[in-house]
């Protein structure tokens, strides 16, 4: 019988304006086309909703976060197939990059190839002690090709990221989190982790936190004067939706502000 999406992909909201996405694939979490039809019928509930702040992506698959691209898929297409196919795992990542949400990947286990591009199309990621991350893909005498190549370069710097590509190594969880891939790290319990940390980014203003994660990836892709106009400009935005007006009122009236 043919995989569902909606078998291998759930979501539910955990909290005000808090969705958490569950992925089961068994074994490893592979990037079939069922999961990754199933990552976007999870964005199209979060967005039909209206109402989400943060959306937690974790799995049900003991010691893997996601474990890369369908090998098994790939040993069966030819170059043109194999192209669509990234597409299709492109299209899912810069998705999630562009959401109107804020996005926390809970890895614990490990994220492999494809699995870590996901992981880093997320705006946030949470780790435990014992996930492995890791871009392997010259082993198979490909490159990362789903943002890959891009994204990690943007958290850990040129060289690390060479250093992990070029000798396709596993990277633990406390290089990880010392090395910017990873932003929290936890001892106890990584969806909990997660969650909790979501519950602390539902309390500001989402066009504002979204300004900041625009502005903030500007740096990295603009000189610093047409960064520092981009920042005025996205001040400029929030006073004219109205989230600044009603933070600085909200503060002078010495009361809980109403954001979007």
């Amino acid at each position: 019988m043919p995989e569902r999406a909606e078998d291998v992909v759930t979501w539910t909201t955990v909290a005000p304006g808090i969705t958490s996405v569950v992925l089961e694939r068994p074994p490893a979490n592979a990037l079939g086309m069922a999961l990754l039809e199933g990552m976007h019928l999870a964005m199209d509930a979060a967005e039909k909703a209206g109402d989400v702040k943060v959306v937690v992506i974790s799995s049900a698959i003991q010691g893997f976060f996601a474990a890369g691209a369908d090998i098994k898929h790939l040993s069966s297409i030819d170059a043109e197939t194999f192209t669509a196919y990234g597409d299709t795992m492109r299209q899912v990542n810069d998705r999630l990059a562009a959401s109107p949400w804020i996005s926390i990947a809970a890895v614990d286990g490990v994220a492999l190839g494809g699995g870590l591009e996901l992981a880093m199309a997320c705006t946030l990621r949470v780790s435990g002690p014992r996930a492995r991350f890791g871009l392997p893909e010259v082993k198979l005498g490909l490159i990362p090709g789903a943002g890959g190549t891009q994204r990690l370069p943007r958290l850990v710097g040129r060289g690390r990221a060479l250093d992990i590509m070029l000798t396709a190594r596993q990277v633990a969880a406390d290089e990880a989190f010392r090395i910017g891939l990873v932003d929290r790290l936890t001892e106890g319990d990584v969806l909990d982790a997660a969650l909790a940390f979501a519950a602390e980014l539902v309390g500001p203003s989402l066009p504002a936190q979204l300004s900041v994660v625009r502005t903030v990836d500007a740096a990295f892709d603009l000189p610093l004067a047409d960064g520092a106009r981009f920042e005025v400009e996205q001040i400029q935005s929030l006073f004219e939706d109205g989230e600044a007006t009603e933070g600085i009122s909200a503060f002078v009236a010495k009361r809980a502000p109403t954001f979007r």
